[in-house]
């Protein structure tokens, strides 16, 4: 019964961290004054988010928390190209969400990844 309710815990988690991250990460944009429709990075964006928080949020909960390294500089390269092209205020806005929407993505999956441990662990 143990390992079934810490499967259901694990599974839950990853199923709220990804997908309730798109929505989390949305209101921090819009908290923050961006229009996530005129964002430059928009397109696949949404796809990177969720596959992102899968990353980190499953890296915590294998205990390879290293590996979020590499989810940060895969993502960082991916997008370094629109991130240098453009000038002017398009441009600052455009690396702006980059970087707020990426740090609200990943401590959402954080936090998430956290509190499955110690669901985990009470449930031990």
């Amino acid at each position: 019964m143990t390992l079934a309710l810490q499967i259901v815990i694990v599974v839950a988690v990853l199923a709220v961290s990804t997908a309730g991250g798109a929505w989390a990460v949305g209101r921090m944009l819009d908290a923050v004054g961006v229009r996530t429709g005129d964002a430059g990075l928009r397109r696949g964006g949404m796809w990177i988010g969720v596959l992102e928080r899968l990353a980190v949020t499953g890296a915590i909960l294998a205990g390879f928390p290293e590996a979020i390294a590499v989810v940060i500089a895969v993502k960082g390269l991916g997008r370094y190209p629109e991130l240098r092209a453009g000038d002017g205020d398009d441009h600052s806005v455009t690396a702006e969400t980059f970087i707020i929407g990426t740090l609200a993505s990943y401590v959402w999956a954080a936090l998430w990844a956290l509190l499955a441990l110690w669901g985990i662990a009470a449930v031990a």
